[in-house]
């Protein structure tokens, strides 16, 4: 037997009172289309994040002598845009995942596509910043976990769109039936 905890049935219950529909949580009609394997995937990022910060300074400590004046700038610079990047990136693929937005979950692929992805290649395969074995691990799993949204958002996407084209065609059943009616 499943029996979700208390905080879960509270949250729920909130969102049910304060929308104006009263099946908004589940209909049985409602296709859910929030991608488990992204989820799992954005909640694992999130508590690997804070590992790959504390290695990424203490790695950047270690080598910061050894680097020259302008790599010491865009490493930093890269640290920081990484840790803004990231917190919006896991915050709009969480909200476009579980409430089934594709605005949100394309500003997510948007973000790690433009942004994220080159800086960790970046650290990745440039051998100019002294590459640390456990930076370019932590680097990998990283890049892994940015890959698994696009899987999702095509998923999305694609249900979104037949959704709409099936809505139009309720359309034209409605008008076919009240010109039958007249």
């Amino acid at each position: 037997d499943f029996c979700p905890s208390p905080v879960l049935i509270n949250r729920f219950a909130k969102m049910s009172r304060t929308s104006h529909h009263c099946n908004v949580l589940y209909s049985p009609d409602k296709d859910v289309v929030s991608s488990l394997p992204l989820q799992m995937s954005l909640y694992f990022n999130m508590w690997f994040f804070p590992f790959w910060w504390i290695s990424e300074v203490v790695m950047l400590q270690l080598k910061y002598p050894a680097l020259a004046d302008y790599y010491k700038f865009i490493l930093i610079t890269i640290l920081i845009l990484m840790t803004l990047i990231e917190a919006i990136r896991l915050y709009l693929g969480n909200v476009g995942n579980l409430q089934e937005k594709v605005p949100e979950l394309a500003g997510f692929w948007l973000l790690t596509l433009l942004l994220q992805f080159p800086l960790i290649l970046f650290q990745l395969f440039n051998d100019a910043i002294l590459i640390q074995p456990l930076e370019r691990g932590v680097h990998i799993i990283l890049a892994l976990f940015a890959l698994f949204g696009f899987v999702a958002l095509r998923a999305m996407v694609r249900h979104t769109e037949s959704r709409f084209h099936l809505r139009q065609f309720d359309g034209i059943q409605e008008l076919r039936t009240r010109r039958d009616l007249h």
